[in-house]
């Protein structure tokens, strides 16, 4: 198998964090303000991007893909339900991003949002019918292309002169505004060791993709912010048509779009294979790309916080208890059960904890306490269970 470079790692993640979605989150910030809501963004992510590191670093160390990897900890077939769960959420997210660029794309030429979601996944097919480690020069000319263009948004929302400044208010608390900014990184857990495991350098790679990622990510949050406070907008298109950047912004949404949902329904195909060794990972991708298009059209898909906080409460605990197998414990004794009953009891627990630190206002947010917890309990059970023997 070819092996990606750091660099190439380096590229896939500035693609996942160049991302309309993100930006669209960033405006949520506006009510604290820049500098709590700055402090929020950081905080979130240098969680989010800490769990996101752990978590490919099991891939890049074994050569396993993201659901292979819970196979250690789960057993062979308790790591199935993660892995169909992992697909299902694959194929709404990437529904979800071919509906927001669609959305964003036909505010600024409304030819018809139907229509930027047929070119969107047009785009994403070509993208995976490339490949991931084929994609070299292709993907370097629209990372380029890409940080211009976010440069230009920048010096429109932050230099633009416009005067707008609205006001602070107590709508968002600062642990909410926190776990707003793990989220992201937190949908990234249960995909990022589909791509590290094919690292030449798995530390590096890793360390690599989850800084860039974790840079880029906060860069975006605050491209929203700052358009949501400085220009009054929350409407990224009409932003940046008021700013004359018409096709400019096109190529904005329409690439930033493509390569993070590229990310979303390449992984699909990746866990589907880890369900069935009959399954074609590129196979499922094209089709997880072709149901994303068709979910675009036919659903509104605006308010997408309930699906956040489902892929929290599924994941964190099951990312935790990964890395307390891995990286404390060191054990990979799973492997040879179909179920791993300990971990599945642990897991559930983690998942109804979760779910009840979402109703507690917590200034760090709720999945940090969640999933340290989880890691408590793994890590007390084991010892437990290994002095009884």
């Amino acid at each position: 198998m070819k092996k990606t470079s750091v660099f190439q790692n380096s590229l896939i993640w500035f693609g996942a964090g160049v991302s309309i979605a993100e930006i669209l989150t960033g405006t949520y910030f506006a009510p604290l303000g820049m500098a709590k809501g700055f402090a929020a963004i950081l905080l979130g992510h240098l969680i989010g991007c800490t769990m996101m590191f752990f978590a490919g670093l099991i891939g890049g160390r074994t050569g396993l893909s993201a659901m292979e990897t819970s196979k250690l900890s789960f057993g062979k077939k308790g790591s199935l339900w993660f892995a169909a769960l992992n697909v299902l959420q694959l194929v709404g997210w990437t529904a979800i991003m071919i509906y927001d660029g669609a959305l964003a794309a036909n505010g600024i030429a409304g030819v018809g949002a139907w229509l930027w979601c047929l070119v969107i996944g047009a785009l994403i097919l070509v993208w995976i019918l490339i490949g991931l480690t084929d994609l070299g020069r292709i993907n370097q000319v629209v990372m380029v292309l890409l940080f211009v263009l976010t440069l230009v948004m920048c010096k429109v929302i932050f230099f633009g002169g416009n005067g707008i400044m609205t006001a602070q208010d107590d709508s968002l608390s600062f642990g909410a505004a926190v776990e707003l900014a793990v989220a992201m990184p937190l949908s990234w857990l249960p995909l990022i060791s589909d791509y590290t495991r094919e690292a030449e350098k798995p530390f590096a790679a890793t360390l690599a993709s989850t800084v860039t990622y974790g840079v880029v990510s906060c860069w975006m949050y605050l491209i929203g912010m700052g358009a949501a406070i400085y220009t009054g907008q929350s409407d990224i298109a009409q932003i940046l048509l008021q700013a004359g950047l018409g096709v400019v912004g096109l190529l904005i949404v329409v690439f930033s779009t493509v390569t993070t949902t590229f990310l979303d329904a390449w992984s699909a195909g990746i866990s589907a294979e880890s369900l069935s060794g009959k399954l074609s990972g590129k196979t499922v991708a094209i089709v997880t790309t072709l149901v994303g298009v068709a979910g675009a059209i036919l659903f509104p898909m605006d308010d997408i916080t309930d699906f956040l906080y489902f892929i929290g409460s599924v994941f964190a605990p099951m990312i935790a208890i990964q890395i307390a197998d891995f990286f404390l414990l060191k054990r990979a004794d799973s492997l040879g059960e179909a179920v791993d009953i300990t971990n599945a009891v642990i897991w559930v627990i983690g998942f109804v904890l979760y779910r009840i630190l979402m109703r507690i206002d917590i200034p760090v947010g709720n999945t940090l306490p969640d999933m340290v917890v989880t890691i408590l309990i793994c890590m007390i059970v084991r010892n437990v269970l290994k002095s009884k023997k």
